[in-house]
């Protein structure tokens, strides 16, 4: 049956987050759900919401990933969840690997197993390019959180819920990317990125809700999604922010890569080109394989790599990013 937005009860797990509203905001204005449950632990950033959407079809429930109880309570006759919920400030990780750890992984098998007595049709969850070849603790936390999203369609049984995961890479003016910082170190006369050579998947909010949106319609469980989007040099983006400014190279830092991966070669013959973007189907036999016609794999040889993307950024689309960033 094809999946329609109307009279959907969405629980939206990190609701306040740069995705989560975005998320929010563009499906009560372009699709009819019946209510969208903002699921996080901030409570001023709720109350800020709250008062900045003034949308009755909002709900807020305070709570934490790491609480099973409370998401089975929040679940409670949902019919949609979202799961963007994450520690994802890779130094903060690293320095605090055990709490990382409690959100990034057993807050997702939280979800699933809640998702699975609430009887929850589908059940989407975010990932990273960084959960490829795992260099960090973020990185390896979402890979074991991919792995859980991926799996629990094996504990289904007879129930509906099915589970899949978007991965997609750095999100252009998000908290935490280095867009912001460029935009507030432009002022000083002086940018600082941490390696030359260093490139980065891109895509703006709007994009990554939109293509999110998309695999949620498609999906049929144990998928990961992965869009196609385009690299671009940091230091690139650097000169672009501030052609003027003076440019210091700091050193690469303790669990950050050169260049990201969101397909590697060993996913490639299970990897299926889906237009605007490709997917990564399961390694095992999923109780119900995804049906697609006249499916074609990629080559064992596919790398589909930062670094070696036919997709570039240009410096006029990043600059076009940056006034909406600098207007909003």
């Amino acid at each position: 049956m094809a999946f329609s937005w109307k009279n959907q009860v969405i629980l939206l797990t990190g609701g306040t987050g740069s995705f989560g509203q975005k998320f929010t905001e563009i499906v009560l204005k372009k699709y009819k759900p019946q209510t969208v449950r903002i699921f996080s632990r901030d409570e001023w950033k709720q109350w800020d919401m709250e008062k900045r959407f003034r949308d009755p079809r909002l709900r807020f429930f305070l709570g934490d990933v790491r609480d099973k109880d409370r998401l089975r309570r929040a679940m409670e006759g949902a019919t949609l969840v979202v799961h963007a919920a994450a520690l994802k400030q890779v130094p903060l990780c690293e320095y605090n690997p055990f709490e990382a750890i409690k959100t990034n992984v057993m807050g997702a098998q939280n979800v699933i197993d809640a998702a699975l007595d609430a009887g929850i049709p589908r059940v989407m969850a975010l990932s990273t390019d960084k959960a490829v070849n795992p260099v960090n603790l973020y990185g390896a936390s979402k890979l074991c959180a991919e792995k859980l999203f991926v799996q629990g369609n094996a504990y289904t049984g007879p129930r509906s819920t099915r589970f899949s995961c978007v991965r997609y890479g750095n999100v252009v003016g998000s908290r935490g990317s280095v867009l912001p910082l460029f935009l507030a170190q432009r002022s000083t006369g002086r940018l600082t990125v941490t390696d030359e050579r260093m490139t980065r998947f891109w895509l703006t909010l709007e994009q990554g809700v939109a293509f999110v949106v998309r695999c949620i319609e498609q999906m049929r469980g144990g998928e990961v999604f992965v869009p196609k989007i385009p690299s671009m040099r940091l230091i690139d983006m650097a000169r672009a922010v501030a052609p003027q400014a003076r440019i210091d190279v700091t050193g690469i830092r303790p669990g950050e890569k050169i260049h990201e991966v969101l397909i590697t070669e060993d996913e490639a013959p299970r990897t299926y080109d889906g237009k605007d973007g490709y997917v990564v189907l399961p390694s095992y036999d999923p109780q119900e394989r995804p049906t697609v016609k006249n499916i074609k794999f990629l080559s064992p040889q596919f790398r589909y790599s930062s670094e070696t993307n036919t997709q570039w950024m240009t410096k006029n689309e990043l600059l076009k990013i940056v006034e909406g960033l600098t207007h909003s």
